[in-house]
């Protein structure tokens, strides 16, 4: 997989229904590629689809919709109605969440995710064949089952083609699984440079490039790699001062995660996992920032004023990554996002 020094640029959003419209427009004036929305509090989708009303050019993404919240038919659809309101501009990207969000929160079944995902992947796809061709649905697996698609349930095909798929990951398996059925792969804002560089690349690359060989269709659009950079800058002292704050509480809660543990693991920090976890499970949340210290901070986060973090996201991620997205506390001040991100193209 080519990854030039030039990176495309997403911008980022939390998707308030109060905030989206204004989000959507400051990113397309500022130039930005792509805007990316997650899901949290809110649905990308439904956010994402007002976004396209406030906007012409700029390409409209999850990042991510959590796939096994829905089935694959469901995640079809609505990524098909996102894709035709915005005249072919819906990038879908998917995440898994983990266990005890799929079945404690959503109700739904985890079992095997990156098999589930790879088959997921594949349903969606075949599902959208069928609407963009209307040929027969016809898909059986060990997961997904859909085979009945009537013409008042096919939506009309889309000129622009079929949306993007990129897949997240953090452990090998869903990496690969990434590399072997996506369109792209997706970073998570914990994830160090060692990390991508040693853990994911070489895995994601054999994937992809037996993919190739064996002449799969979406293969044949280049494969996007997306650097998710936590980043804390400020115009102020203070506004910096707090950034780096708010992005120290949140590498405590990543750190905590037992799932992201390989990646402490690649810099032999296991046993702050442990700590952070313990913490995490007695509810002792204002305690743990103060665990990561200035070593463990710069390195999964890129923090100064804007010039400086522009210099040093660059330095970090060129010919790591395809795109860049930078990853700021929510209390932030979105502008500066698209200042460091203005910096970086500036440096090209």
């Amino acid at each position: 997989m080519d990854r030039p020094a030039t990176f495309r640029l997403d911008a980022t959003d939390f998707g308030h229904p109060a905030g989206i419209l204004a989000a959507a427009e400051r990113a397309e004036r500022r130039g930005m590629d792509r805007l990316v929305v997650a899901e949290t509090a809110y649905d990308p989708f439904l956010q994402l689809a007002r976004a396209a009303d406030r906007t012409t050019s700029i390409e409209l993404a999850t990042g991510i919709a959590v796939a096994f919240a829905r089935t694959p038919m469901t995640l079809a659809y609505q990524a098909w109605g996102l894709h035709a309101a915005s005249g072919g501009r819906a990038v879908i990207g998917l995440g898994s969440q983990v266990k005890p969000h799929i079945e404690k929160r959503f109700g739904m079944p985890w079992d095997r995710p990156a098999a589930r995902m790879r088959e997921y992947v594949h349903a969606v796809r075949a599902i959208w064949h069928s609407w963009q061709t209307g040929e027969r649905l016809r898909f059986r697996g060990e997961f997904y089952t859909h085979t009945v698609m009537t013409p008042v349930f096919s939506p009309d095909p889309v000129p622009a083609g079929v949306p993007r798929i990129l897949l997240a990951g953090v452990g090998p398996l869903m990496t690969r699984t990434a590399g072997a059925v996506a369109d792209g792969f997706l970073s998570h804002p914990f994830s160090s440079t060692a990390y991508l560089a040693e853990q994911v690349l070489p895995g994601l690359t054999e994937e992809r490039s037996r993919a190739e060989a064996e002449g799969a269709v979406w293969t044949q659009r280049p494969f996007e790699v997306v650097g998710n950079v936590l980043t804390a800058t400020g115009r102020t002292e203070e506004e910096l001062a707090a950034n780096r704050a708010a992005t120290r509480e949140r590498l405590a809660f990543y750190a905590s995660t037992p799932a992201y543990r390989p990646v402490l693991a690649q810099h032999g920090w296991e046993g702050l996992q442990e700590e952070l976890h313990a913490h995490s499970v007695r509810g002792r949340w204002a305690e743990m920032a103060a665990l990561v210290d200035d070593e463990v901070f710069d390195t999964f986060a890129v923090s100064g004023p804007v010039e400086e973090v522009a210099r040093e996201i660059r330095r970090r991620y060129a010919g790591l990554v395809t795109r860049l997205s930078v990853s700021q506390p929510e209390s932030a001040d979105p502008e500066l996002g698209l200042d460091v991100l203005a910096a970086v193209r500036a440096l090209d």
